[in-house]
């Protein structure tokens, strides 16, 4: 038997792109998160001066990497992280779609992945790169179901993905209750909090809080700092886990560069440009969210997370995604491509400059 990948879902968007790009003026490309803000200067500098360009980096990352995600950890969420039990990846999607195959090696009489029902495609993708289960957790309000998940597959599940806020949905997940239940059932908790610094209901929340017993957390430098083509992030939590994680990666060669790491260390040490970060995304969806309802779009505000939710009472995810195409060149990602439950949903993601999502805003306007 082969195996033969499915096609990469934004691929699937070629026909929506052609619709959006008849607009004069060209389309309005929502459809992925990819930050489009300048980063800061002072990490552009340290990325120039090319510190640890000529050696291998260490793959855990440096001292002074660890350190500063560290004391992020402390100032973000007021806990204390021993730099000794985190760990740098090679951007978080990399960490999230390695993870299941390596946790499978550890304990492999465990062959299930649990993940959100709707949720980032890469979660299940990770199981089935790994010749493993994927098995969806239905949702109730936006929150993982976790009384609905069958025995049989929690007695062969080796870890269960959370994501806070989430992406798609903009939901916050409740984290103490999800880390309790991995726990009563000895099921790793993986909490997928790279929209952290984007919590717009309350403060922003970590898995880590509840203690690091069978849970980790994962981080990103590419939404919080607009560093996603740098491809650096980190994990840390239980520090058995993070000490065999560590262990297994090096032995694959996976190492973020030198520089990146000396980049990304400046990164976590500044908050203020989190701060104009915020800022930014905050009017672009209150913007455009208000454009969408105007035009009969159900569009609430995200508890986090720069995503638009939206659905139409009249439309499933595909016929409203080449609707908003059509008639405001916004190119938007129907929701079945994050799980069938999606499926009469879109998201839009407001990565374009501001003078963009108005001109969406604009064309929505006009076209009512």
């Amino acid at each position: 038997m082969t195996f033969t990948p499915p096609p990469y879902p934004y691929e699937r968007l070629d026909g929506i792109k052609a619709v959006a790009g008849a607009h004069e003026g060209g389309p309005i490309d929502c459809s992925i998160g990819t930050p489009i803000d300048p980063p800061p200067s002072v990490v552009l500098d340290e990325l120039a001066r090319g510190v640890g360009a000529r050696g291998y980096p260490p793959s855990a990352g440096t001292d002074d990497f660890r350190r500063s995600a560290a004391a992020w950890l402390r100032h973000r969420f007021g806990i204390e992280a021993a730099p000794a039990d985190l760990a740098a990846c090679v951007g978080t999607k990399e960490f999230v779609a390695s993870l299941a195959g390596y946790l499978h090696l550890r304990t492999p009489t465990r062959d299930t992945v649990l993940y959100p029902s709707i949720s980032y495609p890469t979660y299940a993708m990770g199981a089935t790169l790994a010749g493993l289960r994927a098995v969806p957790v239905r949702l109730e309000d936006g929150r993982l179901d976790l009384a609905s998940i069958n025995p049989i597959n929690i007695e062969r599940a080796l870890v269960l993905w959370s994501n806070s806020p989430s992406n798609p949905t903009g939901s916050l997940e409740d984290l103490d209750a999800v880390a309790v239940w991995g726990r009563r059932h000895e099921v790793l908790v993986a909490s997928d909090e790279c929209y952290a610094d984007f919590t717009w209901s309350g403060k922003p929340k970590t898995i880590l809080s509840s203690g690091v017993d069978g849970v980790v957390a994962v981080h990103s430098a590419s939404k919080r700092s607009n560093l996603a083509g740098l491809r650096v992030g980190f994990y840390a939590g239980d520090p058995d886990v993070v000490a065999y994680l560590r262990s297994v990666r090096q032995h694959a060669g996976l190492m973020v560069p030198g520089p990146v790491q000396a980049a990304a260390t400046v990164a976590y040490r500044d908050e203020e440009h989190v701060v104009a970060q915020r800022a930014r995304y905050f009017e672009r969806l209150s913007r455009l969210a208000a454009a969408l309802e105007d035009f009969g779009v159900d569009a609430p505000m995200p508890d986090g997370g720069f995503y638009l939710w939206c659905r139409h009472r009249e439309m499933d995810g595909w016929e409203l995604a080449a609707r908003l195409a059509e008639v405001s060149g916004l190119v938007a990602s129907p929701g079945e491509l994050y799980g069938d439950a999606g499926s009469p949903y879109v998201r839009i993601a407001v990565v374009q400059p501001t003078e963009r999502i108005e001109l969406a805003a604009s064309r929505l306007a006009n076209a009512k």
